[in-house]
């Protein structure tokens, strides 16, 4: 047991040592420092905009920095109590080995945070779900994606926020706009980037035969207003409209609901989720921003083909994971190879391992 238990330290040691260059520890380091320095300043408080950056960015900053430090005091709590077995000393042995296995639970949070290195990847994240080929088939099967990603944004206590939503004509929705905010929100949600396709037995069908349905999801970060990204006016084209769905008595009965076309690139996006028509445009201001940008990342990558974006189809051959209801149960990720047979509950929002298969395997 000795033996095992050093080597095991050793390699974590290794490991430690190389996650502290990728994720750059150092420099979280001083950074943390900066903050902690400004947050003690008499007058923190008299900008509230600041302070909250400042707040939110140490928390950021935290998240990495403890379950790295938590690793490391562990390793040398273990080395400790594997000198003092050494010694002789009868229960350190079985402390070492406590302490180790503090460190193999440790490392999965610090190894989730070693992907999430992107540069927006700690930002919310605006979700918009699109219907595709299939009539009301689709309208539903865009509505339980709806359902599935609300689950999973309660499952890791984000917040959320619909922006935009147009009912189907007889079931579902045609499409839903989100705004999803927490702690990596955008990092996390970006791999639902794609066309999303459902095979089951329809309820809308009288004959109960199995059909192929199609949405998309469009994910996007939330960009703060130091991104500088150039929109000259007389490209977009802005037009207001009477909130539809569920509302109060003020919502529905004014024309606040916006909606700007981006007319160079085509990109659309609309809000309806304030009775003020100012709120409305500037938050699709801030959408589009977020989508021009993503858009301009899409152009560096050179892999818009391989993306759904707002021009993609929404149809067979360009899924990125399928659900299967009928005849077996499986959801599969055609980009991993990433399969869950628990398929209800990954509609329920258990979406962990088609991310991390993702993260992993774009890391």
């Amino acid at each position: 047991m000795y033996d095992e238990l050093k080597t095991k330290i050793e390699s974590f040691r290794g490991q430690l040592a190389e996650m502290e260059g990728y994720l750059e520890i150092g420099v979280k380091r001083a950074e943390l420092g900066e903050l902690e320095v400004v947050a003690a300043e008499p007058d923190f408080w008299n900008d509230q905009t600041k302070a909250q950056a400042n707040i939110a960015a140490t928390k950021s900053l935290k998240r990495v920095l403890d379950p790295f430090d938590a690793i490391d005091a562990a390793l040398a709590d273990a080395e400790v109590m594997l000198e003092l077995a050494e010694a002789g000393e009868d229960e350190a042995l079985a402390e070492a080995a406590s302490e180790v296995g503090k460190v193999e639970s440790s490392f999965q949070s610090l190894e989730m945070q070693s992907l999430l290195g992107g540069e927006f990847d700690g930002n919310g994240a605006y979700l918009t779900l699109h219907a595709g080929a299939g009539g009301t088939e689709s309208c539903d099967w865009a509505d339980m994606l709806y359902r599935m990603f609300t689950r999973y944004a309660e499952r890791k206590d984000f917040k959320t926020q619909v922006l935009d939503y147009q009912a189907g004509d007889e079931a579902g929705i045609k499409s839903v706009s989100l705004l999803i905010t927490g702690p990596y929100a955008y990092g996390l949600l970006k791999s639902e980037r794609g066309v999303h396709r459902l095979v089951r037995i329809s309820p809308f069908d009288s004959q109960s035969r199995r059909h192929t349905s199609f949405a998309a999801a469009d994910v996007t970060p939330e960009i703060d207003d130091n991104i500088e990204i150039d929109i000259v006016e007389s490209d977009l084209r802005i037009d207001t409209y009477r909130a539809q769905g569920a509302g109060g008595q003020h919502v529905n009965t004014t024309d606040s609901a916006v909606r700007i076309v981006h007319l160079p690139t085509g990109t659309m996006v609309q809000c309806q989720a304030e009775r003020s028509q100012h709120k409305n445009k500037a938050t699709a201001m801030k959408m589009l921003k977020a989508r021009l940008y993503e858009h301009e990342q899409d152009k560096k990558r050179q892999a818009v083909d391989q993306l759904y974006g707002d021009k993609g189809e929404i149809s067979w051959g360009s899924q990125i994971r399928s659900y299967v209801m009928q005849p077996y149960t499986m959801a599969k990720d055609h980009r991993t190879d990433q399969q869950v047979g628990n398929i209800q509950g990954v509609l329920d929002g258990n979406l962990d391992p088609f991310i991390e298969a993702y993260l992993k395997k774009n890391r």
